[in-house]
């Protein structure tokens, strides 16, 4: 369990260090090994961390390839993917507080940080990437601040509305009887509702905002495109005699 009993797992490295270097009849024991519940726990959360350790840097680094691949611009990537890392850590603290001070549960699974962060993760650039994308195609007629304004009018209430069902679904998991399902369940359904309604509401809009048009360097949307041409104007407006 993640956050279990920190004195335990010290003394179990501390056991099995010794019994590796024990002496019996002047003959040392290096291949000397301590079983138990215990050592068990112990090995099973040594490969967890392992696991996060090498998967989630993998997984943030297609999220970033496939942003750049989309977006084409420096800054806007790996500004998308520190809101979305942002967004699923305060997730995962807060489905971990209401795991065990609500729900009862005496720790977090080991696998439970991991398929949540990768669910947290690939659920939040996917509805990232809808709004971005709508944001873009705005930035070209309104700039990127109008442009994100319009895009989070125009594309609210789809994410929003899909964001419920699907938290809902996950939250569904919690009523099953398996501990590291139903808290993937919790940290994933609550971090799907902060995704959606401050995340994408409120934390990227704010960025762009921020940052305005150095969002989409080097490849600026051209607006001089969609705007026409002044020597082509009617001189009257467009108005008949």
């Amino acid at each position: 369990m993640v956050g279990g009993d920190r004195c335990a797992a010290g003394i179990q490295e501390g056991v099995r260090y010794r019994c590796s270097t024990a002496q019996f009849d002047r003959c040392s024991i290096p291949g000397a090994l301590v079983g138990g519940a215990d050592a068990q726990a112990l090995d099973v959360g040594n490969a967890a961390a392992h696991d996060r350790r090498v998967l989630i840097p993998a997984i943030l680094m297609v999220i970033l390839l496939v942003l750049y691949a989309l977006l084409r611009a420096a800054l806007a990537p790996p500004t998308l993917l520190a809101a979305t890392i942002l967004g699923a850590l305060a997730a995962l603290g807060l489905g971990g507080w209401a795991s065990i001070h609500v729900f009862g549960f005496p720790a977090l699974d080991n696998s439970t940080p991991l398929f949540a962060f990768l669910f947290l993760a690939a659920l939040g650039v996917d509805y990232t990437i809808f709004l971005v994308a709508r944001a873009r195609e705005e930035a070209a007629h309104h700039g990127a601040r109008n442009g994100m304004i319009r895009a989070v009018s125009a594309t609210g209430g789809v994410i929003t509305s899909a964001g419920i069902v699907l938290a809902a679904v996950f939250c569904v998991l919690g009523v099953l009887p398996l501990i590291a399902l139903t808290q993937i369940g919790i940290i994933v359904g609550l971090g799907i509702l902060l995704d959606t309604f401050v995340v994408r509401t409120l934390v990227i809009p704010a960025l762009f905002t921020l940052i305005g048009d150095r969002i989409w360097w080097p490849t600026f949307p051209n607006i001089a495109r969609y705007q026409p041409d002044p020597a082509y104007a009617p001189a009257n407006g467009g108005l008949d005699e």
